[in-house]
């Protein structure tokens, strides 16, 4: 007696992953987000990899780790693989006090965030293919 199967929300051609508590604002993570949504996958990595801020190394781990669900669980071709989705999530806050002048506090947040990264295969495209063979 065990619950029954969840059924899977995301199409056939879909793989994702999903990486929580990432400690940085929602804002500063949805930045680097913003840069690799819509993009082939390979060309998102090359961005991450040179990408000069902090966090970008830990959606570059998401992101592979989101391809790699695509390839092993749901054999994907990986070569066809485009970054479909990057979301971005608010998760806990932390709250620290500063001790200020005369006696006085002042409250520091610190923002956790969540990141949801799906990957979807390409479809081949046969309009590029019939350009070509036009061009030829």
């Amino acid at each position: 007696m065990s619950k029954p199967k969840h059924p899977r929300t995301l199409a056939e051609t879909e793989a994702q992953a999903i990486t929580r508590n990432i400690r940085v604002s929602p804002r500063k993570l949805n930045l680097v987000a913003g840069l690799i949504r819509n993009k082939p996958a390979s060309q998102a990595i090359a961005t991450l990899t040179f990408s000069k801020r902090r966090i970008a190394q830990q959606v570059k781990k998401t992101l592979e780790s989101a391809i790699a669900n695509a390839e092993n669980n749901h054999q994907l071709d990986v070569d066809q693989l485009v970054v479909k989705t990057a979301e971005v999530g608010k998760s806990i806050v932390m709250r620290r006090f500063h001790a200020r002048g005369r006696g006085r506090s002042a409250r520091v947040e610190k923002f956790f965030s969540h990141l949801k990264i799906v990957v979807a295969e390409r479809a081949v495209e046969p309009e590029a293919a019939s350009t070509e063979q036009k061009a030829a």
